[in-house]
């Protein structure tokens, strides 16, 4: 029997998909990558996704897992391999609400987990645009981080335990939902961040945490980077660390944003350079209770610590969200990032994290070199700048491949003379292998094939991602 059919067996026949219907699962996100997969393979549950791979091992084929296919790094590029979308595992097993722990499946959505959560006056707290099509194993196998890590921390501190199938066909139970388990090593975290390189996450026990009664929203304009730390800083220490997001949107973000959506208003009546968008999130009754002329006292903290900073000079300007209506407005203008930011190109992106008095200094930096290598260039940047992650792209004059090349070396050199990351949230999957190879530690490297060759040593899961080859 040829390999179609034998999947067939396992999955059924009308969940292998090939041709024109396999089709639209080779093309990313971004539309970057596109490569014809062999096959799309779509288990119904772990067993299924096991025995698909014990085939794929025999047959030393290579599986490429998908899941909502919303990354961004050509993390799940699948020309000629089976593609394995986890879509059919998509069940919520299990809301916990005492131990505060949602047990589910790789396939289910991001934001169909946000829902059950909230239906127990609880909340999953990882937050991006894409969450309405991004599901659990994906953002697990990114690490995936967004706007509130500054408050919850990224993927990996939200999850307690994982099922995964190994490139044997193995399925390994760590499906632990203990917050102390000292038991050898981590290999929960080995997983999550591999971008499927060691094997496919089918299951996860996850940390949900209690769902603020009320949000007190605000965008807010600064003089400049420094005053807009002085600000975060404040805020933390008079609400005890309740600030749930801190976001960055440059003048040349809001100009592009105006260009790309012009249906949506502008968060000032001015332009400004720096325009911040921040997020209070409370539950405390003292934060949430309004007073007597109906006033939240979170939102009155958040006015009181603006106008001080305002009669200081610190503060420009600032608008509080008064409906949830205004708060979704505020939102929207941040979580059209990427569409706006890949409605031009060609185009060089990064996803840099910075220590976070460093991040000023970088743009100051960056913004210098840049007429040296190409004085056509535009650039827009947005960021998580609560957590020091900036999304920093660069429209160059032409695509010409070493001029690309060039401008991605200037961001790195930048990058590493700050002791920054060049990769914070997105992953590196294709896109970023040439980087890995001129900046991550050479016995990183080396440590990292070595565990590549012991957990797959056909190199059939995910095979390319990642790990550059050896010079």
């Amino acid at each position: 029997m040829t390999l179609i059919p034998k999947l067939q067996q396992i999955v059924g026949v009308q969940h292998v998909l090939t041709g024109a219907d396999a089709a639209p699962f080779g093309r990313d996100w971004t539309g970057k990558y596109s490569g014809q997969p062999s096959c799309v393979v779509q288990p119904a549950n772990t067993g299924e996704v096991s025995e698909v791979v014990k085939l794929a091992a025999a047959t030393q084929t290579p599986v490429v897992p998908v899941a909502g296919n919303t990354g961004l790094a050509g993390g799940t590029y699948a020309k000629d391999a089976i593609m394995l979308s986890v879509a059919r595992l998509n069940r919520i097993c299990e809301i916990n609400v005492s131990a505060r722990t949602a047990r589910v499946e790789a396939g289910v959505v991001l934001g169909a987990l946000h829902e059950a959560a909230e239906e127990k006056d609880l909340i999953f707290p990882l937050i991006f645009g894409a969450r309405g099509s991004a599901m659990i194993g994906g953002v697990l196998s990114t690490n995936a981080g967004g706007s509130n890590v500054l408050r919850y921390g990224n993927t990996r501190v939200l999850c307690l335990g994982l099922e995964v199938v190994l490139p044997s066909g193995e399925v390994m139970n760590l499906m632990s939902a203990l917050h102390k388990d000292n038991s050898g090593y981590d290999l929960r975290d080995l997983f999550i961040g591999a971008e499927g390189t060691l094997g496919i996450i089918t299951g996860a026990i996850l940390k949900l945490m209690p769902k603020p009664n009320a949000y007190a929203t605000a965008m807010v304009s600064v003089p400049s980077l420094v005053q807009a730390l002085s600000l975060l800083n404040k805020l933390q220490k008079a609400t005890g660390g309740l600030v749930e997001a801190f976001e960055y949107m440059p003048r040349t973000y809001m100009e592009r944003l105006a260009t790309c959506r012009p249906d949506l208003r502008p968060p000032f009546e001015k332009a400004y350079d720096i325009n911040i968008l921040v997020e209070l999130g409370a539950t405390a009754p003292r934060d949430v209770t309004p007073d007597t002329n109906g006033d939240l006292p979170l939102v009155r903290l958040l006015e009181d610590i603006l106008a001080a900073m305002f009669d200081e000079g610190l503060v420009l300007d600032a608008v509080v969200a008064r409906s949830d209506a205004q708060r979704k407005e505020m939102w929207q203008r941040r979580e059209l990032a990427a569409e706006i930011t890949l409605s031009r190109l060609p185009i060089v992106d990064s996803d840099i994290a910075l220590p976070l008095d460093g991040i000023a200094t970088f743009l100051e930096k960056i913004e210098a070199r840049l007429p040296r290598l190409d004085r056509g260039a535009e650039t827009i940047t947005v960021g998580h700048l609560g957590d020091g992650n900036l999304h920093y792209a660069i429209w160059p004059s032409s695509d010409d491949p070493a001029l690309m090349d060039r401008l991605r070396e200037a961001v790195e050199d930048v990058v590493a003379e700050l002791g920054g990351s060049f990769s914070a949230e997105h992953g590196i999957g294709l896109s970023k292998k040439n980087t890995m190879m001129r900046r991550k530690d050479r016995v990183a490297l080396c440590v990292m094939r070595q565990i590549k060759r012991a957990i797959d040593p056909q190199d059939i899961m995910n095979p390319g991602k990642m790990l550059p080859e050896p010079e």
